[in-house]
């Protein structure tokens, strides 16, 4: 529920009035995050519990996801370009978990009570007027944007499982088939929901550009505690059945330059830059794309093949694998020793660690923030920060 780790930190006295309200009353409540957390979803279900079963059964699960959403959403409140389409995404999203326009009041009175009773020594009435205000801007947007979607999309797709390939003892390629047809842009992820576990959705990048026999792809690596990343590797088969959420991220490619790709993927956030690769490709471009696949050891980098394949079939493709423990060099240490990279565009696909010091990285050597794309939802608005 803390601010985004490697968000910019704006100046005390920058910003709105609101703004300065609303970072005064996080900054209260930072330190008691988990309590807020509590408190919040104490207040959700008492007052309403009605609301319970939207959420997953086991909350530990869900932790801060729609809190720290939220909260995110109103320290950024002034960056109204980034919000926009983070809180659109955000609120089509929500339509799977069978959100309502009639629910979204119920949660800013929560959140407004818990707020106040957290941030109660610098809480006033002004304070709760620019949460207020901030709430209903956020949730006025996610409404309208569910809306439109609900004229041109379901709420969710169902999709078979139709092969699941054991890379590692712990990486699986899966791939699926839609019930109907799923547009996409190569550089996306979506949310998935398994039956083992209802109720909680994980996001996975695809693994493809758009594929004629509709066909979709995922990476998923099993993760400690991860419920549903462990069902997708060692308990799903061929004829299972997932639900996906709708598309996002705008980590995709622009097709109107010439301009370099950069391509930065850490173990399974090689997916999308595979899918990257595959749409250079299709739209018949010849500009020069560099990708260097990061992973700890020669173990980790379960995909290369594929990778040095592409290479074999497009002379502007170029693969370097990274490897931590064989040359001690790490992606943003390996971004430097190249280049240089001024005609580029970069594109970062991995855990946040890696991503956060590789911009760190790119920025130090001159490559402009709005040069560089990356898709952890969160960070995105922090981007813009």
């Amino acid at each position: 529920m803390s601010p985004p780790e490697g968000a910019a930190t704006a100046p005390a006295e920058a910003g709105s009035p609101d703004a300065l309200l609303i970072r005064r009353a996080m900054a209260e409540v930072g330190p008691v995050a988990d309590k807020v957390t509590s408190y919040f979803y104490a207040l959700l279900f008492v007052r309403h519990p009605d609301l319970r079963s939207l959420f997953p059964a086991a909350m530990d699960t869900q932790r801060d996801r729609l809190l720290r959403a939220l909260l995110t959403a109103a320290e950024h409140i002034d960056n109204k370009e980034v919000l926009v389409d983070y809180l659109q995404n955000l609120g089509r999203g929500h339509r799977k978990y069978g959100t309502r326009a009639e629910h979204y009041p119920a949660v800013g009175e929560c959140l407004i009570g818990a707020l106040s009773k957290y941030a109660a020594g610098v809480w006033n009435a002004e304070m709760e007027a620019a949460w207020v205000r901030a709430y209903t801007t956020i949730s006025q947007v996610m409404i309208d944007a569910a809306a439109a979607d609900e004229l041109r999309a379901p709420a969710w797709w169902y999709a078979e499982i139709v092969t699941h390939d054991l890379r590692t003892p712990d990486v699986a390629v899966v791939t699926i088939r839609p019930d109907q047809p799923y547009p996409f842009l190569a550089g996306q992820y979506t949310s998935v929901e398994t039956p083992w576990w209802p109720r909680i959705w994980r996001h996975y990048s695809f693994a493809s550009a758009p594929r004629s026999d509709g066909l979709l792809s995922f990476h998923v690596k099993a993760v400690p505690a991860g419920w549903v990343s462990n069902a997708l590797v060692h308990r799903a088969r061929p004829g299972d059945i997932i639900r996906l959420g709708p598309p996002a991220g705008s980590m995709t490619v622009d097709h109107t330059t010439d301009s370099g790709l950069l391509c930065l993927g850490g173990g399974t956030g090689i997916a999308p830059i595979k899918a990257l690769v595959e749409d250079v490709a299709e739209h018949g471009d010849r500009r020069p794309v560099e990708v260097f696949y990061g992973a700890r050891t020669d173990h980790d980098l379960y995909d290369i093949d594929t990778m040095l394949r592409l290479q074999q079939s497009h002379p502007w493709l170029s693969v370097r694998a990274i490897i931590d423990q064989q040359a001690n060099q790490q992606l943003p240490d390996a971004i430097r020793a190249y280049g240089p990279w001024n005609e580029f565009d970069a594109y970062l696909s991995g855990p946040p660690g890696m991503i956060r010091s590789s911009v760190d990285a790119l920025r130090d050597i001159g490559i402009p923030s709005d040069r560089i794309r990356h898709d952890s939802v969160e960070e995105l608005v922090a981007a813009g920060s």
